[in-house]
């Protein structure tokens, strides 16, 4: 007996429905397991990707019984750039500031895309919206790789240590790693940590002393190696920087023209006794008093009379972007409207925004890019040059502007 074809077209009418049904189920399970998941930004169309011959794919030498952490590959993502699936793998020690010379910089400046990134990101003109944003991420992770691959030897082997994620704290419950770039809005960024936490209800409640002597958060170093490995690979990394002429005035101006316990006895003793004539013997004795001068003199001295610094160390050596492949690059000049658009993004509470109060020294003037240039006309020529060497891969990795015209 022969069926209509009525009856064959509802047939398959009511077994389509029941796979639309189905796959409506399977999108809801997909959505509630990846809540908390790794923020990548995505290319609407898949670009083919090269070989990379710095990739960790590409060394066949790794021994997996070596006590170290070796670089970890990302979960697959697509479509997405080329340049989310890998970072470059740089030591560190090859792109500091006795290595950056004028034949360097006319090397980098010879790659067409490399500069057609460098004025890509005006900081203040980001609009608040997924796509720009998207866009400006994917923009400033472009940039900070080409710079890494440029600068990688390519002939040694390098692994992750725990001094290179000792900067880094933890948040489990959203997933998110932070690395601390001192004057960067880092004790605000402590603040929103503690409160994803659940250790606060809001930023506005946690004092100055509570986030930085506190011990609340944990840092990366503080696990063990699988716990290490498995967090660099699965939770959103989070890097926020700033100019770094401005940053090292910000930290020039707070530790040493404020009253300070620790940076006048510990850095102005030694930097008044090397690099001040006729000291008086109060200077001497209390450290108070250096001036801007006398400090860079200091930061430049390949013999500094007292050790580096967090608060004026380059982001290259606190964060080692090369080598951790951050997920997320946010700047100080845009502060807030980044962080908060993080925040939406690995799904905090929607009460908690980024707080914008400046808890130390609450009533001086934030330094500005003014206020830099007052401070770096203090120096001659040759000073300014030789401390924009010192920052210099921060400048180019990040996509800041030089600050002054006679520099080259």
């Amino acid at each position: 007996m022969r069926l209509p074809c009525s009856f064959w077209f509802l047939l398959l009418l009511g077994a389509g429905g029941l796979l639309l049904l189905h796959l409506q189920d399977l999108t809801e399970t997909l959505l509630q397991q990846n809540q908390g998941a790794k923020v990548i930004f995505h290319q609407e169309q898949a670009i083919r990707k090269e070989p990379c011959p710095y990739c960790p794919d590409n060394d066949r030498h790794s021994d997996p019984t070596e006590d170290n952490f070796p670089k970890p590959a990302q979960p697959v993502q697509l479509p997405v750039f080329p340049w989310v699936q890998r970072s470059s793998l740089i030591n560190p020690k090859d792109i500091t500031a006795a290595h950056v010379t004028k034949s360097h910089r006319k090397l980098l400046l010879k790659s067409g895309p490399l500069v057609q990134q460098l004025n890509a990101d005006p900081p203040g003109q980001i609009k608040e919206n997924p796509e720009r944003m998207t866009q400006v991420q994917l923009s400033r992770q472009r940039l900070m790789r080409e710079v890494c691959a440029k600068y990688t030897s390519g002939t040694t082997k390098q692994t992750i240590t725990r001094m290179h994620v000792s900067r880094i704290f933890v948040e489990d419950k959203h997933k998110l790693l932070y690395c601390e770039v001192p004057k960067a809005g880092c004790s605000n960024w402590k603040r929103v940590l503690m409160v994803l936490q659940g250790l606060a209800s809001s930023t506005g409640e946690i004092q100055h002393d509570e986030v930085h002597y506190g011990n609340h958060l944990k840092r990366l170093d503080s696990f063990d190696q699988k716990g290490i490995i498995r967090r660099l690979k699965t939770y959103t990394k989070v890097l926020f920087l700033r100019e770094p002429f401005e940053r090292l005035v910000s930290a020039f101006r707070d530790k040493f023209e404020s009253p300070n316990s620790y940076y006048h006895p510990v850095f102005g003793k030694p930097i008044i006794s090397k690099y001040r004539s006729n000291a008086t013997q109060y200077a001497l004795r209390t450290g108070a008093g250096v001036t801007f001068k006398e400090f860079i003199q200091y930061l430049l001295d390949v013999h500094r009379p007292v050790g580096m610094d967090i608060h004026w160390e380059p982001v290259g050596h606190l964060c080692s972007p090369c080598l951790l492949d951050y997920d997320f690059i946010g700047k100080f000049e845009t502060l807030e409207e980044e962080a908060n658009f993080l925040l939406r993004r690995i799904g905090a509470p929607s009460n908690l925004t980024f707080p914008s109060f400046k808890d130390r020294n609450p009533n001086a003037e934030r330094t500005s890019l003014d206020i830099t240039r007052r401070y770096f006309a203090q120096l001659n020529v040759t000073e300014r040059q030789r401390a924009y060497d010192f920052y210099y891969m921060d400048y180019l990795m990040f996509n800041y502007s030089k600050p002054f015209k006679d520099l080259y």
